[in-house]
């Protein structure tokens, strides 16, 4: 790709930008619209996770996918249909007549979101090749998912007060289509010198994997067990198909030899662990807000800033940090906040409470705040540049698979405890168990933040590392001689 004058590359960043707002914004918006849907749509609480779940779900299992496809035929081209396909669904979803609908919908949109945020970094990566322009580039661009955390609350309540759930889609369309017209005119196409082949069979089990134990855990409240043993079967068989089969894979769609390092098996369980957290964080907050206290949707909204606003604060605090002393020390912060924030909803029923509701919000919100950039720098660390991508897509991949889970497991604790008993009267009881699992996020951010990044770790990324490269001498020797 030709290099492109610096108010050029400030506006491809810009655009990429306009792409990672609208996916973002979309999540926290519709988490504030939950009780309106449930209300119009008539929805049970595993309706509920399903509109989270079933774009999450389906994001997850197609970005590894979408960001080698984008490596593959042109980054620009497969940016452009994300847009258009976002667009559309988003349009969809405001107009879905059923909760069915509202759910197929959602996973239109999150086609279009898989090819939206790998392939927009991909681009942010080739467009600004000096390293600290393109650190900052890229800190920009964290500082994106800070300000939808903090503008998606009060942007969806004031909509569903004002409007109605419906309008929370209306706002991706403005955006999409001005986001689609520069891209067009100003994002210069690029492809990567080498692209990945595709794994065909690797993507099927990842689909099958995710899917069906997504579905075993938010159906198994309602459901009896001869009904969830299946789906909970596919998903154990498609893990042990996903063990044998990409180990013997030349380019297998999840290389295996990562896992080798404590930092990147570290990151990925981190990463999990944080969204679970922040999913059934979310998830729990809006139904408690509007459903237990009676709150409209915008006081709600005004309510979440607590959380909000920290995230917003330290996530570039964290990003600096991380740059200076490495990821474990973020880690240890946000694993200790998240934690804290999760036991004082779990022991001392933070949500009865004005003043502890506010300090577990606070608490959470830290946390979070400081959580995201050590994970992607956790996961990249000691790997060879060539497989630096590969590794980040894994830990993106990481976020919405533990965002997916996290509302999964959490609403299934909640539709468990409350039952047929009245709404308001088993919340706080019902969701206690919720909030301890929570708890348990945030100590696994704690506990592995401070097990996979000191001494031993780094080593052991090291020699995964030295593999690695070895392997890739022998496969490009293997291709030249043929």
């Amino acid at each position: 790709m030709p290099e492109l004058r610096h108010r050029r590359r400030m506006l491809v960043l810009a655009i990429c930008c306009m792409s990672l707002l609208i996916v973002s914004l979309d999540n926290t918006v519709l988490n504030v619209a939950l009780p309106s849907v449930q209300q119009d749509l008539h929805a049970s609480t595993s309706g509920l996770q399903w509109t989270i779940d079933a774009y999450t779900l389906v994001l997850a299992s197609l970005l590894m996918l979408a960001g080698s496809t984008a490596d593959r035929i042109g980054r620009k081209r497969v940016f452009m249909a994300g847009l258009v396909v976002f667009t559309v669904g988003s349009v969809l979803c405001s107009l879905a007549p059923n909760l069915e609908a509202l759910i197929a919908f959602r996973m239109v949109q999150a086609v279009g979101g898989s090819m939206l945020n790998p392939v927009a970094m991909s681009i942010i990566t080739n467009t600004f090749t000096d390293p600290r322009e393109r650190a900052r580039a890229i800190g920009v661009w964290g500082a994106v998912v800070g300000i939808s955390m903090a503008a998606g609350p009060l942007v969806g309540g004031l909509l569903v007060d004002s409007v109605g759930w419906r309008s929370i889609f209306w706002i991706n369309l403005p955006v999409g289509l001005a986001a689609l017209l520069l891209t067009l005119r100003f994002v210069p196409e690029s492809r990567a010198p080498r692209a990945r082949r595709p794994d065909p069979v690797g993507q099927l089990l990842v689909i099958a994997l995710f899917g069906s134990l997504t579905y075993a855990i938010i159906e198994a409240p309602s459901t009896p067990f001869a009904s969830i043993a299946p789906p909970a079967a596919v998903a154990l068989a498609a893990l042990l198909g996903l063990l044998v089969h990409e180990p013997r894979r030349r380019e297998p769609l999840i290389d295996l030899r990562f896992f080798r390092s404590a930092p990147f098996s570290g990151a990925t369980v981190i990463a999990i662990s944080a969204f679970a957290a922040l999913g059934g964080f979310l998830f729990l907050s809006t139904l408690y807000l509007q459903n237990v206290r009676g709150l409209t949707a915008l006081e709600a909204g005004l309510w979440m800033l607590p959380m909000a606003v920290p995230t917003f604060l330290c996530a570039p605090l964290s990003g600096r940090l991380v740059g200076a002393r490495g990821p474990r020390l973020p880690l240890l912060i946000a694993g200790t906040a998240m934690t804290t924030s999760g036991v004082l909803f779990a022991a001392f029923e933070a949500e009865t409470s004005n003043v502890t509701l506010f300090a577990g919000y606070v608490l959470f919100g830290i946390g979070f705040g400081f959580v995201n950039a050590p994970i992607t720098n956790a996961a990249v660390s000691g790997m060879p540049r060539a497989q630096a991508g590969v590794a980040a897509a894994v830990a993106s991949t990481s976020r919405q698979l533990g965002q997916t889970l996290g509302v999964a497991v959490v609403g299934a604790v909640l539709a468990s405890g409350v039952g047929a008993s009245p709404y308001r009267e088993t919340f706080v009881s019902a969701a206690r168990p919720g909030w301890w699992l929570l708890a348990v996020c945030g100590f696994a951010v704690l506990a592995l933040g401070a097990l996979t990044n000191g001494r031993w770790a780094r080593g052991t990324a090291e020699r995964a590392a030295r593999r690695l490269e070895s392997a890739d001498v022998r496969d490009v020797l293997v291709a030249a001689d043929r």
